[in-house]
């Protein structure tokens, strides 16, 4: 399960990773960070058995969290160009025998596809 971590300017100064770690004995890849002095955001992968106490914990240290979908999301304007494909870094974006590009459930929300749509097609769909 993905999810997106919000750390306020106390949490952001707090070890809240190896804290969460160490009390619920979960595994926790970090798939994006932006963190600077005041605030913080994570994005953030952890086995869907130890999701919800995990967020609990997090809960616990101040620390904002929502889960994420994992889906891009495509609109109307995408022409299966094939630009998405070649830079998604978990070969979660296929092209299909049909010439159309689909979306399998391996994303882990880097936003890279979204940055090289040339049509900008392409959004991150979040719960």
């Amino acid at each position: 399960m993905l999810l997106k971590l919000k750390f306020n300017s106390k949490a952001v100064r707090k070890p809240v990773i190896s804290a969460v770690t160490l009390k619920t004995s979960a595994l926790i890849n970090i798939i994006k960070a932006e963190v600077g002095p005041r605030r913080g955001e994570l994005i953030v992968e952890v086995d869907d058995d130890f999701a919800e106490k995990v967020e609990k914990a997090f809960r616990e240290l101040d620390v904002e969290v929502y889960r994420l979908e994992r889906k891009v999301e495509r609109n109307e304007n995408c022409v299966h160009c094939g630009a998405c494909v070649s830079i998604c870094p978990v070969e979660a974006i296929t092209i299909e025998k049909d010439g159309r590009i689909e979306f399998s459930d391996k994303c882990v929300l880097c936003g890279n596809c979204i940055k090289v749509c040339p049509v900008k097609a392409l959004a991150l769909y979040e719960v």
